[in-house]
């Protein structure tokens, strides 16, 4: 039996990633890392109340088989520049070092289409950096999901996404060949590929939206 390690398990992927692991036989403990309490309604899940500012002080925590990081924000809920730095570049490169060091097997990371390292773009140039720190960290399994825009029931209203969702579903079926990976995607679909990928060979590393939802089509 897995233990599985969740960071963001309050958003909109990692609360996928939660239930469906709540209902898997093969994870007998699931620690979820908050900031504040959280009421989980399963004895298989341990909480963990961290302070993200300190994560060394954590380090004997993130201990087990999977780890999946599902953290994100905004450059609205993160005005300050060296904030969001820290919530989407520090803190993911953090978490996965500790984890490489506790000898947790698997990284589970959601990424961002077109994230690269040399983008112009804060967003895709940091989630760009942290997938190449967790490549360099050598996982037994590294799992990178490169998801368009997410579809599901957010906490919080995003503008972009209010807005961007509705057309990309409208043109979806203009996106054929390259831009298949434009498609918006369900949230409940990436979770459920996460977990096949660290529990799965696939031979790969990179996912890409369209290719996830080829994966769970092989499954159909």
């Amino acid at each position: 039996m897995k233990t599985a390690l969740i960071f963001g398990s309050t958003g909109l992927v990692g609360g996928q990633v939660l239930n469906q692991l709540v209902d898997n036989t093969d994870y007998s403990k699931i620690k979820i890392f908050v900031r504040s309490d959280a009421k989980v309604q399963s004895n298989k899940v341990e909480i963990i109340k961290i302070d993200f500012s300190n994560l060394e002080n954590f380090k004997d925590y993130i201990k087990g088989d999977d780890c999946f990081f599902c953290i994100g924000t905004t450059k609205k809920k993160s005005r300050d520049q060296d904030e969001y730095r820290r919530i989407e570049l520090d803190i993911p490169k953090k978490v996965a070092q500790l984890a490489k060091k506790n000898e947790v097997k698997s990284f589970i990371f959601i990424s961002s289409i077109s994230a690269n390292s040399k983008s112009s773009s804060d967003y895709l140039k940091f989630k760009g950096q942290v997938e190449e720190e967790i490549k360099n960290l050598n996982f037994q399994t590294i799992a990178i999901m490169r998801p368009s825009f997410l579809m599901g029931n957010r906490k919080e209203i995003r503008i972009v996404e209010m807005v961007g969702i509705p057309i990309f579903k409208m043109l979806s079926p203009l996106f054929l060949g390259s831009l298949k990976k434009m498609k918006p995607i369900q949230s409940e679909l990436v979770a459920k590929i996460m977990i096949r990928a660290a529990n799965e060979n696939m031979q790969k590393t990179i996912f890409e939206s369209d290719e996830i939802v080829e994966l769970n089509l092989d499954q159909t």
